[in-house]
């Protein structure tokens, strides 16, 4: 295909096009972070979740409109944080992950209402039944349908995303200033706070010119959060590292074959102890968006065991699930107390009882009678929080979610 400009003149017009356009000025901030150059030896586009490269004979081959929508999909991956949000499970299963990631981007693209502006090229994964679907959930399916059908073959997803900071600058630019030609890149924490306030300046914009805001974008801006996502990810690190080989579940790709491997014991996920604050002050609506996570969590995951803990100024009752009956905890978790809210009884139960999980998962309105409360807990602890935004936690993660 012949362009009369050159590959970066090309890369500079589509940004410019991109920046102006209302369904893609949103994403102007997202475009000018880090750096965007054309190189000769990728193959086709890369992002390491900040800088971007483009193949310069892949790009050759595409129109204008095929071209802003490669520079779509890579901002996209950048705007939706996938790199820092799904990097222990890309580290695990990078095949599904890519695949589901570009399901994802792509299904926003193919929402454009400009749908000439942005053109996905031939071989991109789309299918209309992930319609704003998360990427936990396209992964999810994915596997499903890996695990049970022998011959289900990946599709090869077009670009490459970089989950390390390996990414280098071999355009030649700058080497004078960076003889290594590593591209610098900001911390994890650092990064999203920057694509959140790029976002939110690009909405403004995009309300000014009535620009569509997709919906994954939106829920990262009113700070709804795929919780499904971040457990699954939650789990997955607070276990890396504790890989040993176990014959209590035999690798299933080889098990076909009649060949009997061990599994490493960090892909059974262990025990998960999950506590549920059921104090008066909790509202049902939240409760029941607790339980209903809870079940999702064990679809996912298949724990070996999950433990509830119904608490408010005590630990009221105690619930075993195991694999196998996960599929009746709907109708047999049954809420117990209802009284103040003391987290400490919570740590006082577990250590009393000597309960050793891979990871301690708390749903909590998050207002407690007294703040400083004793919280010694043995294992990675993961706080999902629906209201009290002001929350300062002893040790472990804060995840907000409000209902």
């Amino acid at each position: 295909m012949n362009h009369s400009l050159s590959p970066e003149q090309r890369l500079t017009k589509a940004h410019i096009k991109l920046m102006k356009h209302p369904d893609t000025v949103l994403y102007g901030n997202i475009i000018v972070m880090g750096k965007s150059f054309i190189d000769d030896d990728v193959p086709t586009a890369c992002t390491d979740g900040y800088n971007k490269k483009y193949g310069r004979g892949f790009i050759s081959n595409l129109s204008d409109a095929e071209f802003r929508g490669i520079v779509m999909h890579e901002n996209l991956h950048v705007a939706l944080q996938h790199m820092i949000r799904f990097k222990a499970l890309f580290q695990r299963e990078p095949q599904l992950l890519n695949m589901a990631a570009d399901y994802v981007v792509n299904d926003v693209i193919m929402q454009f209402e400009d749908t000439a502006f942005c053109v996905l090229p031939v071989g991109a994964l789309w299918d209309i039944k992930y319609r704003n679907w998360s990427v936990i959930e396209v992964y999810n399916d994915l596997k499903q349908q890996k695990d049970n059908d022998p011959d289900w073959e990946p599709q090869e997803s077009f670009d490459e995303h970089i989950m390390d900071d390996s990414m280098s600058d071999d355009s030649g630019e700058n080497k004078g200033d960076n003889p290594s030609g590593s591209l610098d890149k900001p911390s994890d924490k650092e990064l999203s706070g920057q694509v959140q306030d790029a976002l939110r300046q690009g909405k403004i914009l995009a309300g000014q010119m009535g620009g569509k805001i997709a919906r994954q974008i939106d829920d990262l801006l009113i700070g709804r959060t795929d919780w499904t996502a971040i457990l699954k990810d939650f789990v997955m690190n607070a276990i890396k590292g504790a890989d040993d080989f176990t014959f209590r579940k035999y690798n299933r790709k080889l098990v076909m074959n009649k060949i009997y491997m061990p599994t490493t014991i960090s892909e059974n996920v262990g025990e998960l102890i999950i506590a549920i604050d059921t104090s008066g002050s909790l509202s049902n609506e939240a409760l029941a968006q607790f339980i209903a996570e809870i079940i999702r969590i064990c679809e996912l995951l298949n724990p070996e065991k999950v433990t509830v803990l119904w608490w408010d100024t005590e630990v009221a009752k105690e619930q075993v699930f195991t694999q196998g009956n996960y599929a009746s905890m709907k109708y047999a978790l049954s809420p117990s107390g209802g009284g103040g809210t003391d987290p400490s009884c919570v740590s006082k139960y577990v250590n009393d009882n000597k309960m050793q999980g891979s990871a301690m998962i708390v749903f909590t309105d998050g207002y407690f009678w007294d703040d400083k409360y004793a919280w010694n807990i043995p294992m990675e602890t993961l706080w999902l929080v629906t209201e009290n935004e002001n929350l300062k936690v002893p040790t472990g993660r804060v995840v907000k979610q409000y209902l």
